[in-house]
C-alpha cells in the first residue's frame, strides 16, 4: 500500500513540474512551438483550463497554474490522508 502511495506521490510531483515548466516556457518566444512545449501543452492544458474559466486574470498576469498547482498538493495531502487512514 505504501508503494501504490509513493508512486502517486512522485506522479504528482512529476506532473507539479511539468506545470511549472510550462508557466517558464511562456518567457521565452517559441519555446511552446517545439517538440516539448507541444507535449507539455497537451499534457497540461486539459487540467489548467477550468481553473481558467474560474480565475479571472491579472492583466496580463494569468495565476491560474498558481491556483491549479495549490489545488494538486491539497489533493496531494488528501492522497496522504486516506492512504495513511488506510495503513492504520
Amino acid at each position: 500500500m505504501g508503494q501504490i502511495l509513493s508512486l502517486l506521490l512522485t506522479a504528482v510531483q512529476i506532473y507539479s513540474f511539468m506545470i511549472i515548466g510550462y508557466i517558464l516556457m511562456s518567457w521565452f518566444p517559441g519555446a511552446r512551438d517545439s517538440g516539448i512545449g507541444q507535449f507539455l501543452e497537451k499534457a497540461v492544458e486539459p487540467y489548467l483550463e477550468p481553473f481558467r474559466k474560474i480565475v479571472p486574470s491579472l492583466g496580463m498576469i494569468d495565476i491560474s497554474p498558481i491556483v491549479a498547482i495549490i489545488a494538486l498538493n491539497l489533493a496531494t495531502n488528501g492522497l496522504v490522508f486516506i492512504f495513511s487512514s488506510f495503513l492504520m
